[in-house]
């Protein structure tokens, strides 16, 4: 267990913070109640506050389990860290085979789609169900609405936007909501504070890059879908989603035709945050 930072509202946020002792560092993460295991896997510039709101919905009938990439959130921020999406799976096997979980249900959302939908393709016997929402896991660099931004982000401009600036967590967050309003300053603040300087933005800059850089690995992945087609799964979307554009939903339920899609009219990117009790109820019913 660790002491939480002081700019942490308890109140928001009501769990205890514990650490995964990795050899690249120390990953911080939530682990709440008991019963059927719910594993909540982030993107960027995103870390385990952001499920706040379906841990505590579920921590009464559910092991809620959330762990803050190396980079992100409480974790550690290694200047030197390997912050590609490929390290961060091998990161994520590695925690759950630390927990020594079973009969995972996998929740993941933005880049948290490539990094924990790993262990379902290498593992599949071991994933009792997939909730994903407004994610992919196939290659974006043919798709200039994805490569053009991402060659952007990798020259020296794209580097002093996302370290300097915070171009990920202040311009790129608000501006993936379908109603801005619904991000508060006080909410804000919980991603900001935990990357408040160029030191500890290495791993958005990172993941920015990786857009271009995972193809061979996101690629992987997409050819082996077939093995996630027997897992119950529930796919929903984030409609005014300014980052990810509908056809990858449709590329999902094309892929994935035995789930369940469930589509959030008015939010944006971030799901849990914007229409989290539309969720919890989606994910009641697909639980059921």
């Amino acid at each position: 267990m660790i002491t939480p930072p002081e700019w942490l509202d308890e109140c928001e946020f009501p769990f205890t913070s514990r650490t995964f002792a990795h050899p690249d560092g120390e990953l911080h993460y939530v682990d709440e109640g008991e019963g059927p295991i719910l594993l909540f896997v982030h993107g960027t510039p995103d870390w385990s506050f952001g499920f706040r709101h379906p841990m505590i919905a579920f921590r009464a009938s559910h092991r809620c389990i959330a762990i803050d990439h190396l980079g992100f959130g409480l974790s550690d921020k290694p200047a030197h860290g390997d912050y590609t999406v490929k390290a961060h799976a091998v990161r994520m096997q590695a925690f759950i085979e630390h927990l020594a979980l079973k009969d995972i249900t996998l929740v993941v959302t933005d880049f948290g789609g490539g990094i924990g939908l790993q262990h379902a393709l290498e593992h599949p016997e071991n994933v009792k169900g997939i909730i994903l929402y407004n994610t992919w896991m196939w290659p974006l660099n043919d798709d200039e609405r994805f490569a053009a931004p991402a060659r952007i982000a990798r020259s020296w401009f794209g580097r002093l936007l996302y370290l300097r600036f915070g171009f990920s967590v202040n311009v790129m967050m608000p501006g993936a909501y379908g109603d801005r309003q619904k991000l508060t300053k006080a909410v804000h603040a919980h991603f900001k504070k935990a990357l408040p300087d160029a030191s500890s933005r290495m791993a958005t800059h990172a993941l920015a890059r990786e857009i271009l850089d995972a193809g061979p690995f996101w690629g992987e992945q997409w050819r082996r879908i077939d093995r996630l087609r027997d897992i119950p799964t529930l796919i929903g979307w984030g409609m005014k989603d300014k980052l990810l554009p509908h056809y990858c939903l449709d590329r999902w339920k094309q892929a994935l035709p035995h789930a369940t899609a469930r589509i959030f009219p008015q939010a944006g990117h971030f799901v849990h945050e914007e229409a989290h009790e539309e969720l919890i109820l989606a994910m009641r019913a697909f639980l059921a």
